[in-house]
This record gives structure tokens, C-alpha cells and sequence, in this order.
């Protein structure tokens, strides 16, 4: 359904669900009133894109056009008023909509203020908090207390329990401590915490439960309940593991994501499914092909959403919101909280909670070793790698990132002749070559995989000990990505990022990073950070560069060093 509000008609900072077609850019005038237009139809004056003569052309007016005509008025509200009727008829045929799963055992909801604030201190320093403030006259929902056992949550589902002990999990992560309480009461949530943290455990479980105990027979839903939408096809396909490592109550998920067979994943949704997984490009056409019917969606997952936004998926995922209906419990996943993020929580999200594992300031998971290797020229790199890799241990898996897909190729090649065994994987390969990559390094087949930033979030592989920025990336918060591809579920890695003067730009956040994970800072990166701020300055003084867009507070590389 498209909204004829220009900008999707979701203004509430409330989280309202309306089409708002007063606040549309198209006609807007001051206080919110209706705009008036003028329906000028001056043929013989004005003249079309194609050649022709054009029959509308709108201008502000007040009375009547050159030719006599009447103005032609726009009235918002009766348009803002009608869409909410149609809205309200279209989603009162929806089945009920059960939210809450969750009875607190007593362990739990006895604990004193104190205990609270000193299990989330021990669980990562968690901070829990509502994202809205509370207007006048409303209610604050208490936000639930952590849980530190399984039993906590899953006791009054045991055949779910008794699935995740059997993955030999000793507790909850800390994300899954605060955010299964909170999405199994039905509160909408942003769960914010580094790559590796159990963020997709979080939000499935209770999903499943979710599914599992509406009112309505699952057979006679019309499709599914859970949607999970999600930045890279290897993302997709890693949540789709996930599901399946559950056997819970027969409950089955299609994949979904451009770059695969369309006619067979088209076959997979036929085949009915009560969890979505997809990516924003390929659900939109299977949406408007009539394939999906999105409007049975009553648990809607955006993971990664920050990376989503970074790719320029924000049209795509404002275009499937519409349809889904606004009662559904809606839950977000980032590793960062920035303004995108922000803006999607006030237009889509009701009242949520908002769970934040560490810092908001961006930050690199601790139980990764940071190494900084200052090489003169980018021709040291390769030595520098084959020198590492020649004594790599039997047990090491290491996934070499490179900033170009031309570069990851060579590189793989240039190693091969070397004698390594490699796998590569960027965004030109072939679905099946990029699949058979990652199985091929999750195996053992090879130990060393070659990648460019497709493969920075997405990829589950718990067992890499090592990540080496080939090419350092062209800014921090890929930097923080890549360096999460190691050091997950519990185990300790080590990241090594080659930096040459090219990277002079990103030194003074690389430092922050490595400072607040407690991590050597070489002594030649503090100094190519204040050649960097000192480069800046002296422009600025001297009325700076046209153009100064390599200048950015460092969030590109920044103009070629001169020493």
C-alpha cells in the first residue's frame, strides 16, 4: 500500500502508526494548515519532459489562475482523516494479537533494586532504559528484571528449554538476559551491543514463542508471524542456521535474499513457513509479485538495522512497514545508535526499551587482542602476511580483509602461487561460490579466507583466531565489524591491521578504540594522528582546500600524507 504523504506519513515521535498527510512536503504551510495549489492548465505556455505540451503545472495561489479558472484546494485533514478510517477497516479483520509470554518466576521478582543494578553492572555494565519520555498522564511500563538461568525465562516451555541446553550453553549471554524478559512480556525493544554477543539468540527464542501461542491456529493464519530483515544475504543465511539448530514444534523458515534462485526460494515461501528471513531488496519484489503477504507479520525483527541504513536500504525498509500491521511487536538490532537508527525508532516503534550492552560510544569487544603493525609502504603488506601466515598454528582460521574486490582476487591468487589454500569471497562472486566459501573455512577445508567488508557483519564462524586488515577500512565503524569476526561466543582472538601513512585520517579514532579496550597504542600512530590534526589546522588558518571533503573529523582516510 503506498501512502500519498511523501514521506510515509509516520511523524509521531510517539511511535504513532497514521499516515499523516498534513506533515507531506507537498504543501505544507506554516502551523500544520492545508496548502492550497493551483491546477494551472496554461497549454500553450509550459512544456513537458517529452516534448510535449504539459497539462499541470502547480503554483501557490489565491484566487484564480490567468485563465479563470478556480483554485483548486487540497484539504489534509479530510485526506489525513479518510486514510485513518481505511487504515482502521483494513486492520480490524486481523486475527488477535497476543504479546505477552512471560511469568516472572519469584527468584527473579524479588530481586531488590540493588541486585538489579549489580547483575547488569556484572553482565557487561548493562544499561536498560525507555527511549520516549512519558507525556503527561501516561505510565512508565516497569522494565523486567534480568535473568541469569535458562530455566528463568523457558520454564513454562520446556521442550524449548530442553533445545537450547542441549547446544550446551551454560547462561544467557548479556543482551539475552535483559531482552528475552523484555520481548517475552510483547514490549518493542532496541537491542544495542557488539557483533558475537548473542543478539540473534535474543530475539528468535522468544519469536518462536511468539509464534507458537497466538490464539489463532497456525494453519489458519495465511502466512507467517516473524520477519526478520537483515543487511547481507551471508547475514540471512546465518539466522537461518540458527532456526534450524531448533526443532521447535515443527517450526520452519524460508530464506530469502537477492544473488539466489528466485524461482526456488519463491518455491520455499509456497511451501509455507512461519519465519521470514530476508534482505530489503528481495522481499519488496516477492511483496509486490504477491508471493509474500506481509500483512499476517505480527513480530517484526530489523537486525543489524545501523549496517542496513549504511547500505541505503531505508526506502525499502519504510515501503515494507506500511504494510505490516501496527500492533506488531517490532524489534531492532545495532551495533551503533546513530541518527538513522533513531529516526526509524520514532516513526515505527511503540514506547520501546532500549537495552545497551557497554558503551553507546563505539567500541571494540574486549576479548579480542588489537595489533597495529606500521608498515612504510603498501608493498610491505604482502612480506608482512605470508611472514604470518608461514607460522600459523594447524588450529588457526584467519579471514584476511581487503578494501577492494580487485585486490581480494590478487591477493588470493598471489597466495595460492604461494602455496596457501584459500577461499575468497566478495560481492561479485556467485551466490553458490560465496556459500561454498564460508562452508569451506567453517569445515576446515581451508583456513584462510580472503574477503572484502561484505563479510565484515554476517558471518557466524566461531572458531576464526585471527582477522587481518589487509587494508585498513576506510572508517572506524568497519573497523569495530571486522574486528568482531573474531574472539566470538566466549573465545579470545586477535586482530592485525596493517596502517600506512594512506590511513593517517583514521588515526585518531583508531587510538580512542584501542584505549578504551585497554590495547597498546604504537607510538608512531599517536604521532601520525597529530600530523593529521596539525594538516587540518594549518589548512583551516589558511582558508583550507576546495572542497575539503577528505578533512571530515577523520571518517575517511584523509589526503595523502606528506612527511
Amino acid at each position: 500500500m503506498q501512502s500519498d504523504g511523501g514521506d510515509y506519513g509516520h511523524t509521531s515521535k510517539r511511535g504513532s502508526y497514521g499516515h499523516s498527510y498534513g506533515q507531506s512536503d507537498y504543501g505544507r504551510s506554516g502551523g500544520g494548515k492545508s496548502g492550497r495549489y493551483e491546477d494551472r492548465r496554461d497549454r500553450s505556455s509550459h512544456t513537458s519532459y517529452g516534448g510535449g505540451k504539459s497539462t499541470y503545472d502547480f503554483a501557490p495561489s489565491s484566487s484564480k489562475d490567468d485563465d479563470g479558472d478556480l483554485t483548486g484546494t487540497i484539504d489534509w485533514e479530510a485526506l489525513n482523516k479518510a486514510s485513518e478510517i481505511a487504515q482502521a477497516k483494513r486492520w480490524a479483520k486481523c486475527p488477535p494479537l497476543t504479546k505477552n509470554f512471560y511469568k516472572e518466576c519469584p527468584e527473579v521478582a524479588n530481586l531488590s533494586e540493588a541486585e538489579v543494578a549489580q547483575l547488569r553492572l556484572e553482565n557487561n555494565n548493562i544499561s536498560v532504559s525507555h527511549v520516549f519520555e512519558m507525556q503527561e498522564g501516561e505510565v512508565c511500563a516497569p522494565i523486567p528484571n534480568p535473568v541469569w538461568k535458562f530455566e528463568q525465562c523457558f520454564a513454562e516451555y520446556p521442550d524449548l528449554l530442553a533445545e537450547i541446553l542441549k547446544q550446551g550453553f551454560t547462561k544467557p549471554s548479556p543482551i539475552q538476559s535483559q531482552a528475552w524478559p523484555i520481548l517475552l512480556q510483547g514490549h518493542d525493544m532496541i537491542g544495542i551491543a557488539q557483533t558475537g554477543t548473542g543478539k540473534t539468540l535474543a530475539f528468535l527464542l522468544p519469536g518462536m514463542i511468539h509464534t507458537e501461542y497466538q490464539s489463532t491456529p497456525r494453519g489458519t493464519r495465511g502466512g507467517a508471524n516473524v520477519l526478520v530483515l537483515a543487511p547481507t544475504r551471508e547475514l540471512a543465511l546465518q539466522i537461518e542456521m540458527e532456526v534450524k539448530k531448533y526443532s521447535f514444534r515443527n517450526m520452519k523458515a524460508v530464506c530469502v535474499y537477492g544473488g539466489g534462485s528466485r524461482k526456488m526460494q519463491i518455491s520455499d515461501v509456497e511451501r509455507g513457513a512461519e519465519i521470514i528471513i530476508c534482505t530489503p531488496g528481495r522481499l519488496n519484489d516477492l511483496v509486490q509479485s504477491g508471493v509474500i503477504d506481509i500483512s499476517t507479520i505480527t513480530y517484526l525483527v530489523l537486525d543489524e538495522a545501523d549496517r542496513m541504513l549504511d547500505m541505503g536500504f531505508e526506502p525499502q525498509i519504510r515501503k515494507v512497514l506500511l504494510d505490516i500491521r501496527p500492533d506488531r511487536q517490532t524489534i531492532m538490532t545495532s551495533a551503533t545508535w546513530p541518527p538513522g537508527v533513531r529516526r526509524l525508532t520514532q516513526s515505527y516503534m511503540k514506547n520501546p526499551i532500549q537495552v545497551c550492552v557497554g558503551s553507546l560510544d563505539l567500541a571494540a569487544t574486549h576479548s579480542v587482542k588489537q595489533v597495529i603493525e606500521i608498515l612504510q609502504d603498501d608493498k610491505d603488506k604482502f612480506h608482512v602476511l605470508c611472514k604470518f601466515l608461514d607460522n600459523m598454528s594447524k588450529s588457526d582460521k584467519i579471514i584476511v580483509f581487503c578494501g577492494r574486490k580487485a585486490r581480494a582476487d590478487d591477493l588470493s591468487s598471489d597466495l595460492s602461487l604461494r602455496g596457501y589454500s584459500t577461499q575468497c569471497i566478495h560481492g561479485s562472486r556467485e551466490q553458490c561460490d560465496r556459500e561454498q566459501a564460508i562452508a569451506d573455512i567453517k569445515s576446515g577445508l581451508v583456513r584462510i579466507l580472503i574477503a572484502t567488508d561484505v563479510a565484515s557483519r554476517g558471518l557466524d564462524i566461531e572458531d576464526v583466531s585471527h582477522v587481518i586488515n589487509y587494508d585498513f577500512p576506510r572508517n572506524i565503524e568497519e573497523y569495530v565489524h571486522r574486528v568482531g569476526r573474531t574472539g566470538r561466543a566466549g573465545r579470545q582472538g586477535t586482530s592485525i591491521s596493517f596502517v600506512t601513512r594512506e590511513d593517517w585520517g583514521v588515526a585518531k579514532e583508531l587510538i580512542d578504540i584501542l584505549e578504551e579496550a585497554q590495547q597498546e597504542v604504537p607510538e608512531e600512530l599517536r604521532r601520525m594522528s597529530k600530523r593529521f590534526s596539525d594538516m587540518k589546522q594549518r589548512r583551516a588558518t589558511e582558508g583550507g582546500t576546495r572542497g575539503g571533503r577528505n578533512l571530515g573529523g577523520g571518517r575517511s582516510r584523509g589526503p595523502r600524507a606528506r612527511y
